[in-house]
């Protein structure tokens, strides 16, 4: 099978934010945050901040050209659903978005969108918690900035720690309990629907904590396969829009099998599955229902049938392309192939020729790559 492993960490370090990205989002979004915090009339209000969405999940892929990354923020308060309409929370933030960011925000349907000039912020705010989340809230796990790439330990309990925090004496002791402690039972949040006027339930934490574990079951192949797929799509498809996001991510989550052992199985395995499991519902021009992780909501609801019948037919012809370039058995024609299914950022390799003669390499003989791989970080393939 044509893996190529080292040809998957080179596209996928392609793919990935540059450092200079990260530290423009992380500096945007500490910014935020530590605002929200000092802020006089929003702090009294503020139970916690957090990071979430693919930027937290590690799932993440550098935007288009000319674009901005994006992160969100979860912004957890006391105010309670029966006292503010949502359209009345969001409200109270705009005189906050005037100070600190003005002619830069937008009220959105179910955030407040800040546009910088390098990175694009969302505040997504929630109604008052239950008294028994509230300590977990606050806790440095959920708060932790750190992507689940960079903190494969990663556990929602009290004892876990943020690497910054274990050069101290006690944080080994601290580490081993966080290992083994139980961890929280998440709760839903309530986020405000402008547009539907009402409070819907998400359970962020519970989408990072799921993402960890498939990743885990998929030998740490899990995030990578998602940033494959969604750049499957950019680097090919303006339309149909939809599924992108997280509606894609939660998708490609559901048909990728555990136990994977490389990118390029995952990859071929998951549109496969996709291909197979919906076929019938692209022939009726419906779109599948699928409910998201910790709450009763169905994430594909917003996809029209016809859309996503368009989709299931690129998903096709991926599949197809895919599986050949997996089954090949020369290096050039394998690369090729991959790189027909993903542009131009997938490296090219040796001129292909299906003997594994000269020019050409057959698998499981030596075949030098024409370029360097630069890693920056992470597990890839």
């Amino acid at each position: 099978m044509a893996e190529l492993p080292s040809y998957f960490r080179e596209f996928l370090t392609a793919i990935r934010l540059s450092s200079n990205q990260v530290t423009e989002l992380k500096s945007g979004h500490e910014t935020l945050r530590k605002r929200l915090n000092e802020d006089e009339d929003l702090s009294p209000i503020i139970v916690s901040t957090f990071l979430q969405g693919s930027y937290r999940r590690s799932t993440i892929i550098k935007p288009k050209s000319g674009k901005r990354s994006d992160v969100d923020i979860i912004v957890v308060t006391t105010l309670a659903r029966d006292d503010y309409t949502p359209q009345e929370a969001l409200k109270l933030f705009v005189p906050f978005c005037k100070e600190h960011y003005k002619g830069k925000y937008k009220i959105n349907g179910r955030s407040i969108g800040i546009e910088m000039s390098r990175v694009d912020l969302d505040i997504v705010v929630t109604s008052a918690p239950s008294e028994e989340q509230k300590t977990m809230l606050a806790s440095k796990s959920v708060r932790s900035v750190d992507a689940l790439e960079e903190v494969e330990d990663w556990r929602l309990n009290q004892f876990w720690l943020p690497p910054e925090e274990r050069e101290q004496s006690w944080a080994g002791s601290w580490m081993f309990k966080a290992a083994r402690e139980e961890e929280w039972k998440t709760e839903p949040l309530w986020i405000p629907d402008r547009d539907a006027d009402e409070w819907q339930q998400t359970d962020p934490l519970e989408q990072i904590r799921w993402t960890r574990d498939k990743n885990k079951r998929t030998n740490t192949h899990f995030i990578n396969v998602v940033k494959a797929l969604k750049w499957w799509r950019r680097a090919n498809f303006t339309t149909p829009k939809r599924p992108k996001g997280y509606p894609l991510e939660h998708l490609i989550g559901e048909c990728c099998p555990n136990g994977i052992e490389s990118v390029a199985e995952g990859v071929v395995r998951t549109l496969e599955n996709i291909r197979d499991d919906f076929a019938d519902d692209a022939a009726k021009e419906e779109t599948p229902q699928l409910r998201d992780r910790g709450v009763d909501q169905d994430v594909m609801k917003r996809i029209p049938g016809e859309e996503f019948a368009a989709f299931h037919g690129q998903v096709r012809e991926a599949a197809r392309l895919a599986r050949e370039a997996y089954d090949a058995t020369d290096i050039g024609e394998s690369a090729k192939k991959w790189r027909d299914l993903f542009g131009s950022e997938f490296p090219e390799g040796p001129i292909s020729n299906s003997s594994g003669g000269a020019g050409g390499a057959a698998l499981g003989s030596f075949s030098e790559r024409t370029k360097g791989s630069q890693i920056s970080g992470g597990r890839f393939a």
